[in-house]
């Protein structure tokens, strides 16, 4: 969703690409975060990429919804230390809840509740990022 977000605001010179450290390539997104997505609006096409070096080269920044995310690239890919952050981090600080949660597979009212979560962190990272 969060890529969703970002990629309707059509910032210029802003490219957002999505990948996941365990997902597997060719899946559909959710039909949970789809109905979202629609009820705000957002048209997306998605399907899952599984996180390549070529991707981690690609990025200027590098977001996550996790802390264990965030540490799984750095252990990967040392050299994206310094562009790596979770989404939380790079707009708040470092501290004590600095995670997205993940709605994987749970109702459309959770779903609901990470899109407002993340539409908030998005504006807050655009405005940083500016």
């Amino acid at each position: 969703m969060a890529e969703a977000i970002l990629k309707n605001k059509k910032l210029q010179n802003i490219s957002v690409k999505s990948a996941g450290i365990f997902a597997v390539d060719g899946h559909n997104a959710s039909q949970q975060a789809m109905v979202v997505l629609e009820e705000n609006n957002i048209e997306h096409s998605h399907t899952s990429k599984m996180l390549t070096e070529e991707d981690i080269q690609w990025a200027t920044l590098i977001l996550t919804m996790t802390e264990s995310h965030k540490s799984s690239i750095i252990e990967s890919y040392p050299f994206a230390k310094e562009k790596t952050f979770t989404l939380k981090e790079f707009v708040n600080g470092k501290g004590d809840n600095i995670d997205v949660g993940d709605p994987f597979g749970g109702s459309v009212e959770m779903y609901r509740t990470t899109f407002l979560e993340l539409s908030d962190l998005i504006e807050k990272a655009i405005e940083k990022i500016k």
